[in-house]
């Protein structure tokens, strides 16, 4: 079949047809390169499987007005009749490849370093749609177990080699696609090194994703579990704020930087409200997802606090009175709005400590101009989750205590008066509420400071008229010695 034999013979008029037809060909080329699987070394040591690599790749970096050939392309929506050919016609028809002819093309097309990085994502996310398994539908086992380990193990290789091919410029492929990449991997249990670097860049685009993204389903197989994975979130919210540390200072206090922390805060407190329904979430994973976020990353607590309540709402057989306290120790009274701050002050599901604390503030607020606006300045500091910084000492309704350079003097009666100033009626209603929440029993902090009030200004008032007649006194007799005046101040 040689020409050594005759000329035109049968491996020449092959070469020919191959060079002029197969490769010349969109999906011919990715047929024979799909074909070549059966008998890889006769295929490599030939340079078919070069050959059509280049080609395929050739045809890729054609411009999409010049594609004359035809391709598939079933996006939603997509008319070919009505529109021009898309940039990214031909990530749907390399999908068929095998994970390593696949990794050939894409790493081709990464050293010639002409297409669009979102171009590469887009192919890897046609790819991983097509062969990785979706976790949200969860199926029983069909086959046997060596059936099963196998198909697993081929996932995990071509999770790695999907992951290993992403570009490193932030924003080639989605923080959907990253997520979804990310609860596969710990589906599939891949190696942590994978897992890390899929961590990392999740991370980088924590700020673009949305609750739907990092709604990741539990992976437990035991009876009454938790549906959503939390931990995984939490992993996630570490490693950002693990890089928001690494930024430099001036990063750190530029407004951008601020708001991706607010959007961060944002849809961590928007996942809380949708996980607070699930009846088998354990509060204490609650908890510490929510103590995770910043102070600095939630403008207010309207959002935390409508977690709470939904999480309140459900029925957990395990909740006790003190898992109840702890969930509610993560609101801050003073960044509640006023709509909500109504609102928890009628609510029965919240512990009477909690109750007091906002019916303290409401007086406070009178009398206290509470600024709670956040400069752009921030420091490290503010990046540490509330549940990990230093306790503040503060005393049994939620204020802050003072410092020994800043507390009052025993004999002034101005410490009182943020009490005693509240009108009678709305002392009355206040009073009214906190008895209907204990069952007739008033809180004693609030009577003792009442009380303190009263007792003060009495004596205030007896010291004033003793001191006028102990005047009149001095005047009739016209001047007393040193111990009288003694004895006068004693009484």
């Amino acid at each position: 079949m040689t020409e050594s034999v005759e000329k035109g013979n049968f491996i020449l008029k092959l070469e020919a047809f191959f060079n002029s037809c197969i490769l010349e060909g969109w999906k011919d080329s990715i047929v024979t390169l799909q074909t070549t699987a059966k008998l890889p070394e006769w295929s490599e040591n030939l340079g078919i499987i070069r050959k059509c690599i280049d080609s395929i790749v050739e045809k890729i970096l054609t411009p999409p007005a010049k594609v004359t050939w035809s391709y598939t392309y079933t996006r939603p929506g997509y008319n070919k009749k009505h529109h021009s050919v898309p940039k990214d016609w031909w990530t749907e028809d390399i999908s068929d490849l095998d994970i390593d002819m696949f990794r050939c093309i894409m790493t081709a097309l990464r050293t010639i370093n002409i297409l669009q990085p979102q171009l590469i994502g887009e192919a890897l996310h046609v790819y991983a749609s097509r062969w990785l398994p979706d976790t949200t539908k969860v199926r029983a086992p069909e086959s046997s177990v060596s059936r099963a380990e196998e198909f697993e193990e081929k996932n995990r290789r071509v999770l790695e080699i999907v992951v290993s091919l992403i570009p490193t410029d932030k924003g080639s492929v989605s923080a959907g696609f990253l997520m979804r990449l990310l609860s596969t991997a710990n589906y599939l249990g891949v190696s942590p090194v994978t897992k890390t670097e899929l961590l990392r860049k999740c991370s980088q685009q924590l700020e673009e994703a949305t609750v739907e993204d990092i709604l990741f389903p539990s992976q437990s197989s035991q009876l009454n579990q938790h549906f959503y994975d939390i931990d995984l979130v939490l992993s996630v919210l570490e490693s950002f704020l693990v890089l928001c540390k690494r930024q430099t200072p001036a990063s750190i206090e530029s407004s951008q930087f601020l708001r991706s922390l607010r959007k961060v805060g944002k849809l961590i407190d928007s996942y809380l409200q949708v996980v607070a329904r699930d009846v088998n979430m354990p509060v204490l994973k609650v908890v510490s997802l929510a103590e995770a976020v910043p102070d600095i990353a939630r403008e207010d607590h309207d959002a935390i606090y409508k977690a709470i309540n939904i999480y309140l709402k459900q029925d957990h057989p395990d909740l006790n009175k003190a898992e109840k306290k702890r969930l509610c120790r993560i609101l801050d009274c003073q960044k509640l709005s006023p709509e909500v701050r109504a609102h928890a002050v009628k609510n029965e599901r919240l512990p009477l400590r909690t109750v007091v604390q906002l019916l303290f503030f409401e007086q406070e607020r009178g009398s206290t101009t509470t600024t709670n606006n956040i400069t752009n300045k921030l420091s490290f500091q503010e990046l540490i989750p509330k549940g990990k910084q230093a306790p503040t000492p503060r005393n049994e309704q939620g204020k802050l205590k003072l410092g020994p350079d800043h507390e009052k003097p025993s004999g002034t009666t101005y410490g009182t008066k943020s009490t005693a100033a509240v009108s009678e009626s709305g002392e009355k209603d206040n009073h009214k509420i906190v008895v209907k929440r204990s069952e007739g029993k008033v809180p004693v902090e609030l009577e003792r400071k009442s009380g303190r009030g009263e007792i003060e200004e009495m004596d205030a008032e007896k010291g004033r008229d003793t001191g006028k007649l102990e005047s009149r006194r001095m005047n009739s007799k016209g001047s007393r010695s040193d111990p009288g005046r003694d004895k006068g101040r004693e009484r």
